[in-house]
Order: C-alpha cells, then sequence, then structure tokens
C-alpha cells in the first residue's frame, strides 16, 4: 500500500505525459518535412518545362497545355481528393507524404505499410501501426529506387528478353495486389471481407463513371460497416 498518493500520481503523469509529447512531435515533424519535402518536389518537377519554354524557347502555346491539363484532370482529377482520403486510414501521417513522395502508392506503398503493420501485430490506425507503416513504406521505396536505377541501365535489355507471355502477365499485377491486401484484411473479419466483395461486384457492373468507381466501392462499404458496428455497440448498451 501506498502511503502517498500524491507522489504515485506524480510518478503516473510524468510516466504518461512523455509519449503523448512524442507522439505529438512525431506528426508535427511530418507535417513539417512532408511539406518541404512535397513543395520541392512540385518546384523541381516545373524546372524541365519551364527551361525548355521560356530558355530555350520552346513554348507549346498556353491553350495546348490549358487543353491537355483539363483532359487529364477531367479523368483522374477526382483521385486527387480521393486518394489520400481513402489511402489515410492504412498510411497514416507521415507515410501519407511518403508514399506520396515516392509514387506506386497502390502497388508498392500500402501492400508494404500493410505488410509491415501485419508483421508486428499492430491494430490498424493505431500508433503503433503507423510507425511500422512508415518504416514499410521507406524500405519498400529504397528498394523502388534501386530497381529503377538497375532498370534504368539495363532496362532495353530487360525488356528485349522477357518472353511475351510474362510480359503479358503483368497486367494482372495491380488486381493481384488489390486481392491480396483485401484477403489479409478479409482473414481477419470474413464477413466484413465478403460485404467489400459484394459491394465491389455490384459496383463493378453497375453504370457508374469508371474513375469513381473504387470511391463509391470504398464509401459504400465503409457505410455499411460503421452501421454495422454501431448498431452492435447499441444492442451490447442495451442488453
Amino acid at each position: 500500500m501506498n502511503v502517498y498518493p500524491e507522489k504515485a500520481v506524480k510518478n503516473h503523469v510524468t510516466t504518461v505525459t512523455p509519449t503523448s509529447a512524442s507522439t505529438w512531435t512525431f506528426h508535427r515533424e511530418a507535417h513539417f518535412w512532408g511539406r518541404i519535402t512535397l513543395f520541392s518536389l512540385i518546384l523541381m518537377s516545373l524546372v524541365p518545362p519551364l527551361y525548355l519554354s521560356f530558355v530555350l524557347d520552346a513554348h507549346p502555346g498556353w491553350g495546348a497545355i490549358i487543353t491537355g491539363l483539363v483532359g487529364y484532370a477531367g479523368f483522374v482529377g477526382i483521385l486527387w481528393v480521393l486518394e489520400p482520403i481513402t489511402y489515410y486510414p492504412t498510411l497514416g501521417v507521415a507515410g501519407t507524404y511518403l508514399a506520396f513522395l515516392t509514387g506506386n502508392i497502390a502497388n508498392m506503398c500500402l501492400p508494404c505499410s500493410s505488410a509491415a503493420q501485419k508483421a508486428v501485430n499492430a491494430e490498424t490506425g493505431s500508433r503503433k501501426a503507423e510507425i511500422a507503416g512508415v518504416f514499410g513504406i521507406a524500405v519498400a521505396s529504397m528498394t523502388n529506387i534501386t530497381v529503377i536505377i538497375a532498370i534504368i541501365f539495363g532496362g532495353t535489355y530487360i525488356l528485349s528478353v522477357i518472353p511475351p507471355a510474362v510480359e503479358s502477365a503483368f497486367t494482372f499485377i495491380a488486381p493481384a495486389i488489390f486481392g491480396a491486401v483485401l484477403g489479409q484484411f478479409a482473414y481477419k473479419n470474413p464477413l466484413y471481407g465478403g460485404i467489400a466483395i459484394v459491394v465491389g461486384m455490384l459496383v463493378l457492373f453497375s453504370p457508374i463513371i469508371s474513375f469513381i468507381k473504387i470511391a463509391v466501392t470504398v464509401g459504400i462499404v465503409i457505410a455499411i460497416i460503421i452501421s454495422m458496428e454501431k448498431a452492435k455497440e447499441k444492442k451490447a448498451t442495451t442488453s
């Protein structure tokens, strides 16, 4: 029995406070460096076209630029808003910055983040999951950069020796990755996995515009699962 309760409370507070402070510092640093790196990348991406347009006098004209921008934005512009929202629960704050900096989110960063979280038995959305996901994305990005460097120097030769059957199988890479991620999470809760599959198939064969089908599927599945969880909580409270 502790005869100094004030001292026990004080020790408890000093034990908990650093964890909260370190977590806040981690997110604050992630936002700070994430914004710097992303804005730096945007500026670096604008350097080549600006140099070609105004230094080498190869400007194509604003009409062609605006036409191309409108056409491209009309095709994938919705994803500029939906992808950060859709991927954030798995990637976290730092993982979102890192994934959008390196690219290949759906077929590399997201699966590697999920695999890292599963390897350390982290609950999705927890602080442990966010840290593990960042390491998974970082290792995947380093591997990707290494492979890209090798392909840059030997890509032409590699493509020339790949059999046509293997090359045609590349179209199944993205569906296979999405299926693996679905299977990984559906294993923990088969009912929710079954709901996601049914909703996905209904949306796939519906007359919805193709580039928003993923967003519609994700929104419907999330709404259904939240409703089911609330119903469970209400039933548990009343019983």
